[in-house]
């Protein structure tokens, strides 16, 4: 018996689920009807709901299925017997099978339109104050969205006797070898490439996950696109880095533009790709960037966007939505490296930032210094904690920005925010789930001007927006 009291609208919460079951290995044949928040296909199979990576709205296809949950159905696409007129060649091979590039058979016309309208799905969830009333602005592209990625992350693996370097398979941890990669900054492919020829070449042990033994886990080429200074990060799984001498003179010898080799420590098996312990290992321990005309130093776990040509879109959107006067004393929470507050100070009165990591919060203070600016501080700590004691201080904000990670704002900083409630506010999002749920309290106190999205990452679902508050 099939149920029809229930919502599909995110996917997964029903009322009563749809009483249906399907074997791993059958085919099914049905039509796309949308995408999901992950680009995926959605379609149905007897009013269940089945995600299809890589099929697209209107198409009708075959499909596997590789798993049978209560409320939905994971599948692979098969086979498309009408494909959609939205479709077209992926640049990589692979497109299909790792992540990050889960759009790449999408008309860039269209996933523009899709990533607007992620945000409207959202904001129909959560439903804030007044969310059908918000201009949700046409999202902002690039004009050649590929090439663009300025740092690779990618897996060390050996495949038989021969390392390989990449990205895991879609829900697995199968590396894939990614010998190209159009989405990234072309430096970065070429400097990968030829580390991991150095690494076979040298018959350094790459790390075994399921024997929990090895030595590199994961090398981080990271290209600084103004000046094309690039850092290497070997991750490893104890401090012992075997034949590094050898491995450090080819590297220098044969990539002039490699300026920083670092190596973190990240023993055991774990989700995470960082460790906590970084050791300086040639060359410089930072590389220079350029943003907004301002030079900012990047030590290897520090944070930047991973297109900086959209970032600047990016902060000059936010930076419009503000509309400074030049004299307000601004707050710059999760502050990283200081991009934001550095590139907006010479518009304000006073910058303060924040970051929990002290090392960001150093190259924040140490990129003010560099860049001549004299009106911007940053602390470490908690942005809920510093707020209130520079306001007992007599430190009064009138500009508040803040650029949280993907699990949105804590709820104690929102409470922080309706307290303080600064007039001028911004909130740069790259989770428009996040944001929907943080709209609901924040619209207790502040009304939504408009919703902008920028396009930061191509080819892929992740969507990043501004919202211009007004104070109530």
């Amino acid at each position: 018996m099939i149920h029809s009291n229930y919502s599909d609208k995110d996917g997964f919460m029903y009322k009563n689920k749809p009483e249906v079951h399907v074997e791993q290995g059958e085919q099914l044949k049905l039509t796309i009807k949308r995408l999901g928040i992950n680009g995926e296909g959605i379609g149905y199979y007897e009013r269940k709901l089945v995600f299809v990576p890589g099929a697209l709205p209107t198409e009708r296809v075959i499909v596997n299925v590789v798993e049978d949950m209560s409320n939905f159905i994971r599948a692979e696409l098969v086979e498309i017997l009408t494909k959609s007129a939205d479709r077209i060649d992926p640049v990589d091979d692979y497109a299909n099978d790792v992540g990050g590039f889960e759009l790449e058979n999408l008309a860039y016309a269209k996933q523009l339109e899709f990533k607007r309208d992620v945000i409207s799905d959202s904001l129909e969830k959560y439903q804030p104050a007044g969310y059908r009333k918000y201009k949700l602005l046409p999202t902002i592209g690039m004009d050649d969205p590929v090439h663009y990625r300025n740092k690779a992350t990618f897996q060390i693996r050996n495949d038989g006797d021969k390392i390989i370097a990449g990205l895991y398979k879609h829900r697995s941890h199968t590396v894939v070898d990614l010998k190209t990669a159009a989405l990234q900054y072309p430096l970065t492919i070429k400097v990968m490439r030829a580390v991991v020829a150095m690494i076979d070449d040298l018959k350094i042990p790459a790390y075994d996950e399921e024997k929990n033994a090895g030595i590199i886990k994961t090398v981080v080429v990271r290209a600084a696109t103004a000046t094309d200074e690039v850092q290497v990060t070997f991750i490893t799984q104890s401090k012992k880095l075997l034949k590094k001498h050898q491995l450090l003179e080819r590297i220098a010898a044969e990539l002039p533009e490699v300026v920083s080799v670092m190596q973190n420590v990240n023993p055991g098996k774990t989700p995470m790709v960082w460790g906590d312990e970084t050791l300086h290992l040639a060359g410089k321990d930072k590389i220079t960037e350029v943003l907004n005309g301002l030079k900012f130093d990047l030590s290897a776990r520090a944070f930047l966007q991973v297109n900086p040509q959209m970032t600047e879109v990016l902060y000059k959107e936010a930076f419009k939505a503000l509309e400074l006067t030049g004299k307000e004393k601004l707050i710059d929470a999760y502050s990283g490296v200081g991009t934001i507050g550095l590139s907006v100070a010479n518009q304000v009165r006073e910058v303060r930032g924040m970051d929990t990591i002290k090392d960001a919060v150093d190259d924040a203070n140490s990129n003010a210094m560099k860049n001549g600016i004299m009106n911007a501080i940053y602390e470490t700590g908690e942005a809920e904690k510093l707020i209130p004691e520079w306001i007992d201080a007599g430190w009064n904000p009138t500009a508040l920005i803040v650029d949280p990670p993907r699990t949105g704002l804590a709820d104690s900083l929102l409470d922080t925010i309706l307290n303080v409630a600064p007039k001028k506010f911004v909130y740069i999002s790259c989770n428009p789930s996040t944001l929907a749920r943080d709209l609901v309290k924040l619209t207790r106190k502040y009304n939504v001007d408009y919703i902008q999205s920028v396009d930061l990452m191509p080819q892929t679902s992740r969507c990043e927006c501004v919202v211009k508050f007004n104070k109530k």
